[in-house]
């Protein structure tokens, strides 16, 4: 049985990746300190599994050693602080913290006797740059030279912590695989995201109100979560994907945000709303859509969850366990 370690599993990429890997019977360990994760339903009935560990710890912990193996063959690296408000409010924590979890992740990695993949979460923000300053194709390929935005604005420090740590993958001497996610979405991703915000409001608002909607006109792509696990773990062990970088997500359905707005609206059973467009979020790109040519040819998986269906799957879970039962997914 194959053994691997997820850090940062209790969250939302890392929760539906370990229940993936239980379920086909791999040896999961997955650690977590819970600054945003909630120890809900799904994590306990996934910490049940007899060949899933659940370990409380940070990774910047010293003794976190002690509570690992040396023998997994694969880790995924998903800790880090994130989140455009926390990004915002306290930037200095953002790139100092994120860093420092990186550089922690490659000293465990390297204390592994047979580490076949180290698989590391970066994140579609470090084209920002490169979509700010240059002529960059739209779908946008892995290729594209990175440019940075200004270093005195707070968003940058998440992009230039990234942008890190895949240099820090590239010089560390351990195969790995580099993911870019672009706009997952799912169960459990937390009442922050675009869709679950807007899910939340459309249930409040009183007969004929009005759904509050910024940068309407704004393009992306977004991608089912159960896609992106199932992608994430054919590059983890595909050969051609050690030492690559790849996009993570969907780009046949690239949407705007109003249209997105009227998806939920559908979804969740109120069409007497009117959508009142707000203006544009500062720092937020007008349109941004990966080009999945080499992931897909690398996994030979395209994304199956259309977005009208993968909105209704999102909705039922939190109607469920979060809006009727007022429960939580993320904090």
């Amino acid at each position: 049985m194959s053994k691997t370690l997820i850090l940062g599993g209790a969250g939302f990429v890392g929760g539906h990746l370990a229940r993936a890997l239980a379920e086909s019977s791999e040896s999961v360990d997955v650690v977590d300190n819970f600054a945003r994760g909630v120890r809900d339903p799904f994590l306990r009935d996934l910490a049940a599994k007899p060949n899933v560990r659940l370990i409380d710890a940070d990774v910047l912990d010293e003794t976190l050693g002690s509570h690992l193996a040396d023998d997994y063959s694969t880790i995924y690296q998903l800790a880090a602080i994130i989140g455009v408000r926390y990004v915002l409010a306290r930037p200095y924590d953002v790139l100092r913290d994120n860093m420092a979890i990186q550089s922690k992740v490659i000293e465990l990695g390297r204390k592994q006797r047979a580490l076949s993949r180290l698989v590391f979460a970066s994140t579609s923000e470090v084209y920002a740059g490169s979509l700010l300053y240059t002529d960059i194709p739209i779908p946008t390929p892995e290729t594209v030279p990175l440019a940075l935005t200004d270093l005195a604005q707070p968003r940058t420090a998440y992009m230039l912590s990234k942008i890190y740590g895949e240099a820090l993958c590239h010089h560390c001497g351990l195969p790995f695989t580099i993911v870019r996610p672009h706009n997952l979405y799912g169960p459990r991703m937390g009442l922050v995201h675009v869709l679950p915000e807007l899910m939340l409001k459309a249930r409040g608002l009183p007969p004929g109100g009005a759904l509050r909607v910024a940068s309407p006109g704004h393009r992306r792509t977004f991608c089912y979560i159960d896609d992106a696990v199932e992608m994430m773990r054919r590059l983890a062990v595909a050969p051609a994907a050690a030492h690559g970088t790849f996009n993570l997500g969907n780009q046949d359905q690239e949407v705007s945000i109003g249209e997105v707005a009227r998806l939920v609206v559908q979804t969740v059973g109120r069409s007497d709303l009117e959508i009142l467009p707000l203006p544009d979020t500062l720092g937020s790109p007008t349109r941004r859509c990966p080009d999945m040519k080499w992931t897909v040819g690398v996994t030979g998986f395209r994304p199956r969850v259309a977005l009208e269906d993968g909105i209704r799957r999102t909705y039922r879970w939190y109607d469920e366990n979060v809006f009727a039962s007022g429960g939580v997914s993320a904090t």
